[in-house]
């Protein structure tokens, strides 16, 4: 009985005249010496009651763990991300929490063998962290947490909400998750914080205010097709292409949130979506919480085409507040296809280029300290060295992790 089987053989494989996407996902290593390509197994759409009935069988697990370890060899991935969505929930069992550490120690011990990647998706919100993970039990057999740091709010809530807020007054946020995760024993370096390049989509009788009734479906977009849920790409051309949509900043989570009111229609249709100056938010944070990196879901919701207006992001890094004698150094974009995409590379090297100017400021001040009064050298150059240690270290984490992002878009 085989525990792994492919949802879409014809576009992963060459037999049988198969688009081959693995050989050529994998392929792009030979020119990107950095980058690790992962399978992913999961997601949403699985459900979680094959993964409880498999994490809680010893045998099953066993077998799953082998299987795993020669599929991702066989075609030349470098490890595996697990995508349970979630333990404990959507007809799991109680014994999930625990069975998924079993099979995180398992995966991770094989995986070692070969010098294989392993890694995770996680909820955000705070009711399936607990209820769904032990991080503490997790922490030492993954390389990488991903955290899913968006669907605070959708359709279901029948409210209009925040799709990936960075900061509200309640728990459903980005800096909340991240500090959660922290407080429950995740290694900040082994933090990869999720962003979204999607918008959340309602329905409201009213003009669409944050907290108005909605229905529970939401609208679709043009492409994606899928009630509730706008790509980026399809959020930009609306806003692009239409005089009727208009999107307003909203400050205190860094999200944007588009609205129209068609004049044949009798509801407001509502997105909320991360704009680049979003993106530049959220980046700026990860680099400064010291965090391992970012991931995104997904780059196909890009505007790969770079077709959209570039005024409807709301001066990407506007939000960005140099100390003194520092000098932010924005790079020029001589592109415009993959707008998000871009942005998360060009606020990566504005971020670590503003914590390396800080950093010598800070050794300046500390040698004009010094100089000043030489009984305090040791005292003051030991505090300097500890504000700077995890900035530092993060710098080069995220050049490594990232460098690959640059290369394709060339």
């Amino acid at each position: 009985m085989k525990n792994i089987f492919l949802l879409d053989p014809w576009q992963d494989l060459e037999d049988d005249g198969g688009k081959g996407g693995y050989k050529r996902l994998t392929a792009f290593k030979r020119t990107n010496s950095h980058l690790k390509v992962l399978l992913a197994i999961g997601g949403w759409n699985e459900g979680s009651r094959n993964y409880s009935e498999l994490a809680g069988d010893p045998r099953r697990r066993g077998r799953f763990v082998k299987q795993a370890s020669e599929f991702v060899r066989k075609f030349d991935f470098d490890g595996l991300d697990l995508d349970w969505e979630y333990p404990t929930q959507r007809n799991g069992s109680q014994q999930d929490k625990e069975s998924f550490v079993l099979l995180v120690k398992e995966l991770s011990v094989e995986f070692k063998k070969h010098n294989l990647y392993l890694s995770s998706a996680f909820g955000a919100s705070k009711k399936i962290i607990d209820s769904a993970y032990n991080v503490k039990a997790l922490a030492p057999y993954l390389d990488s947490f991903h955290i899913m740091c968006y669907d605070y709010f959708g359709s279901w809530d029948k409210k209009v909400g925040l799709n990936a807020p960075l900061e509200t007054d309640d728990d459903l946020n980005v800096k909340f998750s991240i500090d959660y995760f922290l407080k429950l024993g995740a290694p900040a370096e082994k933090i990869m914080m999720g962003l979204p390049f999607y918008g959340r989509t309602f329905l409201a009788n009213t003009n669409g205010d944050l907290g108005d009734e909605t229905d529970d479906l939401g609208f679709s977009g043009p492409y994606t097709r899928e009630n509730g849920f706008m790509g980026y790409n399809e959020i930009c051309q609306a806003l692009s292409t239409s005089s009727e949509w208009r999107s307003d900043w909203h400050a205190e989570s860094s999200e944007a949130i588009a609205r129209v009111k068609y004049a044949n229609e009798t509801q407001t249709r509502v997105v909320s979506y991360d704009s680049s100056r979003s993106i530049a938010n959220k980046v700026h944070y990860a680099i400064r919480k010291g965090l391992g990196g970012l991931m995104v879901w997904s780059i196909d919701t890009d505007d790969f085409r770079g077709e959209c207006d570039e005024k409807i992001n709301f001066d990407t890094f506007s939000d960005f507040r140099a100390q003194p004698k520092v000098k932010l150094n924005i790079p020029k974009r001589m592109e415009r296809n993959y707008p998000l995409l871009r942005t998360l590379n060009d606020a990566i090297v504005v971020t670590l280029d503003e914590l390396r100017q800080e950093e010598n400021l800070m050794k300046e001040n500390e040698v004009n300290v010094n100089e000043n009064n030489k009984d305090n050298m040791v005292g003051n150059k030991n505090n300097s060295l500890s504000k700077t240690a995890t900035p530092v270290a993060f710098s080069s984490t995220v050049l490594c992790l990232f460098a690959v992002l640059s290369k394709l878009l060339l």
